[in-house]
């Protein structure tokens, strides 16, 4: 097997290039943007637009295309990479952002919304009363209408901005604006969607395989005419536009592949793709996924229920809480990441009865978009380093798990991804919590996980039947010096604080039964 194959993963504060060499079967060449750092005058902090109200997280699609041209003239000044060998592009973007683009392929409205904006909680509410409810949403789209997903982003346009939705032809997600450049841009770039990113929209159904009309006509009678028709994610799509190939030595067949999601690439790039494995990232936003050969629709709405890149399905539990908590516990006491897992060595699992919830800047599982932190147990003299670390750490844990339990799925292995997944307490923590070994994967995730995709279909497409696991064999690398087991005295205190979480966060949204004063107790 010959030829170079990369992927781009265009996340929320970065993009990502990552380059694999199937014959020497290993990664050749890996580079990243910070979009603060390298594109200044895009004025972003932490990748957004600043000064844009509560609640609103937005960006300039052109500042993802900058980075990608940035990457692409870098990777070819690189002096040990045949860019010209490159044989298949897949691109890896941000759920669920919209881009807006006019009839002439310019951008129909300046920015875009992202996944972390929160401004559209009343179109989430106004899209479940027109279709008469939560159970009858979950019927049609097989998720709720949560803010982080698309549908009620295009309704926001439409209610608050109808100049740009009247100008608007075409709605992509990131990785499909990114791919429509690719092949083009207004020059005939290809608009296409394929199933994994399209799941997260809250306008297609995983389980139908097709649009809800329902939730379109709630929205706009004529949206579907603004939507791109949806490909299989196993396929290429086209060819890399002749300019660019022109202007950054790539071959005129380099293949363009469908690309999808960054939770579906990070799936392939943990080596997540047989029933058991679970993939839990570290970041910004926490995430818990895993494999399922069929639809797994959560009743609630809590866990989303999605495709993923292979022609299955990728369930998916999601906190926007996560690094946002344990970066603050850094600053207040000016700790370094060692000195955080040397803190955590001095306290005891369970925190004596205290604990957190994370919800620091509201929250999506649970789907509470102006939820703020509670501290239970906590008195005067208990907001010290050490008490308070401890707290941080089971809480945003505790938080993930909590909605994860949902899912009808015992872990055989949790590989970690993102960059908490390098601290010790982090992946113990996780092992006690969700009861299973857990070990790092090295890498850049989904970035290289769109790199094995873009490998595997375009071995598909040349005939070959190898499968998915056989390409991504070479890549996956765990890191197995961080593997981490449960601790049974841990397990067991882990049990009742998790009773104790779910207890505290169904009082406070006023169901369940039992008492967390009683809980509380029996771990002090």
């Amino acid at each position: 097997m010959e030829g170079l194959f990369a992927g781009l993963d265009v996340s929320t504060q970065s993009c990502k290039l990552v380059v694999i060499d199937l014959e020497v079967r290993g990664t050749v060449y890996v580079d990243s943007v910070s979009y603060d750092e390298e594109l200044p005058h895009f004025g972003t902090r932490e990748g957004t637009v600043q000064g844009l109200g509560e609640g609103v997280s937005e960006s300039d699609p052109r500042m993802w295309v900058e980075a990608v041209e940035l990457l692409l003239r870098r990777l070819k000044a690189a002096p040990d990479v045949e860019q010209g060998r490159i044989r298949c592009v897949s691109v890896s973007g941000q759920q669920h952002g919209l881009v807006a683009l006019d009839g002439r392929g310019n951008l129909a409205r300046p920015r875009a919304k992202l996944w972390n904006d929160f401004s559209t909680a009343d179109e989430c509410r106004l899209l479940t009363e027109s279709v008469g409810g939560p159970e009858r949403m979950i019927e049609e789209v097989g998720n709720t209408q949560r803010t982080g997903y698309t549908a009620p982003k295009i309704l926001h346009m439409l209610r608050h901005e109808p100049d740009y939705y009247a100008n608007a032809t075409t709605f992509f997600l990131v990785h499909n604006f990114i791919n429509w450049y690719l092949t083009g841009a207004a020059r005939g770039g290809v608009a296409v969607m394929e199933p994994g990113d399209t799941s997260g929209m809250a306008l297609w159904s995983p389980v139908t395989s097709d649009w809800s009309r329902v939730v379109i006509d709630a929205i706009d009678s004529g949206l579907l005419e603004r939507l791109p028709p949806v490909k299989p994610s196993d396929q290429t799509i086209g060819v890399i536009a002749p300019a660019l190939a022109d202007a950054y030595g790539l071959s005129s067949s380099c293949t363009i592949d469908a690309g999808s999601g960054d939770n579906m690439y990070g799936a392939i790039g943990t080596g997540n793709f047989s029933p058991g494995i679970v993939t839990i990232s570290l970041g910004t936003s926490g995430t818990a996924y895993t494999f399922m050969e069929e639809p797994y629709v959560d009743p609630t709405g809590e866990v989303a229920a999605f495709c993923d890149s292979t022609g299955h399905y990728l369930p998916l539990l999601c906190v926007s809480n996560m690094a946002n908590g344990y970066n603050a516990v850094l600053e207040r006491f000016g700790m370094s990441h060692e000195e955080f897992d040397a803190v955590i060595g001095r306290t005891q699992p369970g925190n004596a009865g205290r604990l957190l919830i994370p919800w620091y800047g509201g929250e999506r599982t649970p789907d509470l978009p102006l939820a703020a932190p509670l501290y239970f147990g906590f008195g005067v003299d208990d907001f010290g380093k050490e008490r308070l670390s401890r707290a941080v750490l089971e809480g945003h844990v505790l938080n993930l798990f909590n909605g994860f339990s949902r899912l009808p799925v015992v872990p055989e292995a949790i590989h970690l991804t993102g960059g908490l997944s390098q601290s010790p307490s982090w992946c113990q923590m996780i092992a006690d919590v969700f009861e299973a070994e857990t070990v790092p994967v090295r890498g850049e995730g989904a970035a290289l996980g769109a790199a094995i995709h873009a490998a595997w279909v375009w071995l598909k497409e040349q005939g070959s039947e190898i499968s998915l696991a056989d390409v991504a064999g070479p890549f996956v690398i765990l890191d197995q010096s961080r593997r981490k087991t449960p601790v049974a005295r841990n397990v067991e205190v882990y049990e009742v604080q998790k009773r104790l979480f779910r207890a505290l966060c169904d009082r406070i949204r006023g169901v369940g039964s039992e008492d967390p004063f009683r809980l509380r107790a029996s771990l002090g």
